[in-house]
Parts: C-alpha cells; sequence; structure tokens
C-alpha cells in the first residue's frame, strides 16, 4: 500500500484546483424582460397568465437555455403559495402561458435567468 505524506496531499490537491479556473468556461446570462401580461377571461374553470418577453441573448454562445418564473398565487379557496414555472428562452420575442384555476390570481411573480456559455469575442 502506497500513503501520501500530508503535504504530498495537500499539494496534489492544489495542482488540481489551479487547473479547474482555466479549464472552465466564462458564463453570463440571457437578459429577459416581460413586456406585456395579460389575464384572460374564465373560460371552462381556468383563467391563462400570459406574458410577452424580450430575450437579448446577445451575451450567449447558445440561441436558447433555460430559465424560470416564480410565482405567488392568491386563491380565494386555498392558502397563497409561491411556485417556480420552469420554461425555455429563445432569443427575440416569445410568449409564455401559464394556466390558473378560475378562483386564482397572481399576486407577484420574477424571472430567474440561468447562466449560459459566454460566446467568443
Amino acid at each position: 500500500m502506497i500513503t501520501m505524506s500530508r503535504s504530498a496531499r495537500l499539494a496534489a490537491f492544489w495542482m488540481c484546483v489551479g487547473v479547474m479556473p482555466s479549464a472552465a468556461k466564462p458564463m453570463c446570462k440571457p437578459a429577459i424582460a416581460v413586456t406585456k401580461i395579460q389575464f384572460s377571461e374564465v373560460m371552462q374553470q381556468k383563467r391563462t397568465w400570459t406574458a410577452m418577453l424580450g430575450v437579448d441573448a446577445s451575451k450567449c454562445a447558445t440561441a436558447s437555455g433555460d430559465f424560470s418564473i416564480s410565482f405567488v398565487r392568491l386563491s380565494e379557496t386555498a392558502p397563497d403559495l409561491e411556485f417556480t414555472e420552469p420554461l425555455t428562452w429563445r432569443a427575440g420575442r416569445m410568449e409564455v402561458s401559464v394556466d390558473f384555476a378560475a378562483e386564482e390570481a397572481v399576486h407577484a411573480y420574477w424571472v430567474n435567468t440561468m447562466a449560459c456559455p459566454c460566446r467568443d469575442e
């Protein structure tokens, strides 16, 4: 059995850590702006929350990626609920929709952007 001294293990660890940052690619985030929001009339006991988004992905090397919108839902028949809807962005203008029950409303929402690989300059 081969044993390493503590200083040798520590040196090996720092050598590996020193290599990691140069191998990692820098990450960026797309700019996602909500430009318009609409709540539909009740149809078949549900309403649809729809948002128009503008996505500036000029810093990203990809044309699409993951993001989410978090909501605080109010209800006449249940406790308030915070939840997150996972979505996929694509560069340019896009529409997203989330269904709610007829007695529910959106109290608050926010966009959670996720990192994308940066475009080479």
